[in-house]
């Protein structure tokens, strides 16, 4: 919770006592006052890492438009696992983190085992080098084994690693690489749907992509309530670009070409991304 919700809410708790000290007449107040301090806290929770990440590109549903279009698995789509060794600065670690975490997503989803352990490899080595390997430990990697043919339990197990580094990046006042590493999964996400539309041609998929403004919302305020190094600021004027395209959406046509200017912006996005250092 930021400075502000946290003085917002003092302030509120300190009105509250107050109130009740008045006695029973001052009831309809103390409640609108608890009404006040559930927004507040409400508020709080949206802007979290944990929450973006578990709206990630429609995760479910894309998963289940993905099927349905028999869309074939295209590794050239994914990162390049051989550039992992390129990014040497913590802020392209992070985003890049964020990156690979959803290409293993995508490799769960089409069950390819052994692009799975190539991913995960990536997802080892930077979340090692961010010192969050804890999250991504023999243990993980053994869940994963043993669940292979499990595409739902594969898919939450990464989910659950990437919360526990949240968790334990927040906990060691890191929650700017943390957002980071959220924002490197939500554009990777956005990047191979769009991807996966085109060659599929699926509408669903596309009004799916569109359905993502609440989470891009979210995913911004979250950059926005963080300092950011300035080598990454382009991440929130890029988002927010992106973001204006979603507001601008406002007809019910959902083809390729409708996916268009929305596809160009984070190709070009998730391109900065994986090709900083």
């Amino acid at each position: 919770m930021n400075l502000l919700n946290i003085k917002k809410i003092t302030f509120i708790i300190a009105t509250l006592f107050l109130l009740s000290a008045c006695g029973s007449s001052k009831q309809d107040e103390i409640e609108e006052v608890n009404d006040v301090i559930s927004e507040t806290i409400l508020d709080s929770q949206k802007i979290s890492a944990q929450n973006v990440f578990n709206a990630l590109p429609g995760r479910n549903e894309i998963i289940n438009l993905t099927a349905k279009a028999q869309a074939e698995y295209n590794a050239t789509v994914l990162n390049d696992p051989n550039n992992v060794k390129n990014y040497t600065i913590e802020s392209s670690k992070a985003l890049n983190l964020g990156v690979y975490g959803s290409d293993l997503n995508v490799t769960g989803v089409y069950e390819q085992t052994q692009e799975s352990m190539l991913f995960l490899s990536c997802v080892n080595s930077l979340a090692k080098n961010l010192g969050v390997s804890n999250a991504f430990d023999e243990k993980m990697v053994n869940r994963m084994e043993a669940n292979k043919e499990n595409r739902d339990s594969t898919m939450e197990i990464i989910s659950q690693s990437f919360k526990n580094a949240d968790s334990y990046l927040k906990a060691n006042g890191r929650p700017g690489t943390s957002s980071l590493i959220v924002a490197g999964a939500w554009i990777e996400g956005v990047y191979t749907a769009c991807m996966t539309a085109k060659e599929t041609k699926s509408e669903a998929i596309v009004k799916q992509i569109f359905s993502e403004r609440e989470s891009l919302k979210y995913l911004i305020e979250l950059l926005q309530s963080y300092k950011l190094t300035e080598d990454v600021n382009y991440i929130i004027t890029d988002l927010k670009a992106i973001q204006s395209l979603y507001e601008a959406k406002s007809d019910a046509n959902y083809s390729i070409a409708a996916l268009k200017e929305l596809d160009l912006k984070i190709t070009a996005l998730r391109t900065k991304i994986i090709s900083s250092n």
